[in-house]
């Protein structure tokens, strides 16, 4: 059974959780929910070592930091098994995970030994001869990180990185689908030389995480997930710093002037189906220009079916999140040009075309291998259609007219902009988040340890300037 860590140590209860596979159902392993007196202990130590970590030298970080990076790449065939085996994605993309995690940590242990501060001169205004502010930045206090099951490696990194980077305690509530690979991530944590109470791991239910999300003593919430949920969160505490990755309906154009159809189709096929659709920026909203809809969606359809599924696409993480894919599909008055069927977990890359704006599948993040395929007669309207969505998390527009990229930069009220390929890319070191529904704040190493911490000044009087 795998243990769970209570600042920086391992432990486990009598609260047994059994961990199934996605793939087939099979046992992955065991670990335990935390109890309410476990979590306060995390808490307590989480708040009691936060002024020595903030005190950590950049070095001390770094170090700890490099640790986890070199160790994850060493081990790398181990999790990504592990994340195989107990979220179902396929094996590719669980070694892709690995590979970006592995990157993140190390884009950390750089960024932590560059966080310098600014210096800016005063002396701008005749009053301030002689003065100079030097403007450093300062732990919040500890981070409570909430990760879901997509991506039950990275995501946990993109909370715990920056935390360490910054000399912030962080507390990580992993989701209850897929808590064994960030605890194999807390066991590597615990070979470094972090202090005690600077990490604690806690499985645990959701329902009870909002105590967690309340406690004054986690000044700092990190969540990513569903929209509904982080609604919540941010409304039930509206004096702590929450930053909210939330969901997407991820949207693509082709222009007219795009001339590649094979790439985009082949593209848009792919990331609309990798890891069954369970991605926030997969493909779900298709916009082609008329002048070569026919064109393209044929190669579109045709670029899906041939899609591995074992080795691209892979199952949901659970049989109900397919029935409810299968229910938005049925209900969406659509036309199906392929696939719309389910077996167990396993649902069918599925391409959809003469949808309501209004169908589910449409308006709201489906988090499953469809798209809907629409026709627009100019970039115009396919920027107004991709608008139209109360989400705003990055968009994805085929185009090699450099004015056409500034416009849709301009134009498209998302995070991101991804021009000549799918909204799905992500560099784990760029500032990523979403507007409107998509939620607040940014991760990416550098901007998510600005998110952990606030500007604190000093200014010097009396230089010689």
């Amino acid at each position: 059974m795998a243990d769970f860590w209570i600042a920086g140590a391992p432990s486990s209860s009598d609260d047994i959780v059994t961990i199934k596979s996605p793939l087939d159902g099979g046992v992955v392993g065991q670990t335990s929910n935390a109890r309410p007196d476990q979590v306060e202990r995390a808490v307590v130590a989480a708040a009691q070592v936060a002024a020595e970590a903030a005190r950590l030298p950049a070095s001390a970080r770094a170090a700890a930091l490099d640790h986890i990076s070199a160790t994850l790449a060493r081990r790398g065939d181990e999790v990504a098994e592990l994340i195989t085996a107990e979220n179902g994605k396929p094996a590719f993309w669980a070694r892709t995970e690995v590979s970006r995690a592995v990157s993140t940590f190390r884009w950390a242990a750089e960024e932590a030994r560059r966080f310098s501060g600014e210096l800016m001169r005063l002396d701008t205004d005749p009053v301030a001869t002689g003065r100079m502010a030097l403007v450093r930045r300062f732990p919040r206090g500890p981070v409570l990180g909430i990760t879901p099951f997509n991506f039950p490696l990275n995501l946990v990194a993109h909370k715990v990185a920056p935390a360490i980077a910054v000399g912030a305690p962080i507390v990580v509530k992993p989701a209850p689908a897929t808590p064994l690979t960030a605890l194999l991530l807390g066991e590597i944590l615990a070979e470094t030389d972090l202090p005690p109470g600077m990490f604690s791991f806690l499985p645990m239910p959701n329902d009870r995480a909002s105590a967690l999300v309340a406690d004054p003593r986690l000044p700092v919430v990190s969540f990513t997930g569903s929209g509904p949920v982080g609604a919540q969160i941010k409304a039930a505490v509206p004096q702590k710093h929450v930053t909210l990755e939330l969901g997407g309906n991820g949207a693509v154009l082709v222009c007219s002037d795009f001339r590649d159809l094979d790439w985009a189709a082949q593209r848009v096929a792919l990331f609309s189906n990798y890891q069954g659709g369970q991605s926030c920026i997969a493909v779900q909203r298709v916009f082609v220009h008329s002048s070569i809809a026919g064109d393209f969606t044929d190669k579109l359809v045709e670029a899906v079916s041939k899609l591995d599924f074992d080795a691209q696409v892979g199952p949901l993480i659970s049989e109900q999140a397919a029935q409810r894919v299968q229910q938005w599909v049925d209900e969406s008055g659509g036309r199906v040009l392929i696939g719309g069927s389910r077996r167990g977990t396993r649902y069918e890359p599925t391409v959809l075309t003469d949808v309501p704006r209004d169908a589910k599948v449409m308006a709201e993040e489906v988090f499953g291998p469809v798209m809907v395929l629409s026709t627009v007669d100019s970039d115009d309207a396919g920027f107004a259609a991709i608008n139209e969505s109360k989400y705003g998390l990055q968009a994805g527009v085929f185009t090699t007219d450099v004015r056409t990229a500034f416009k849709a930069h301009t134009t498209l009220n998302v995070g991101g902009v991804i021009v000549g390929d799918v909204p799905s890319y992500r560099a784990d070191q760029m500032p990523y988040g979403g507007a409107k529904g998509s939620g607040v704040g940014r991760e990416g190493l550098r901007s998510a340890m600005h998110d952990y911490t606030e500007a604190r000044v000093m200014v010097l009087t009396g230089l010689d300037l």
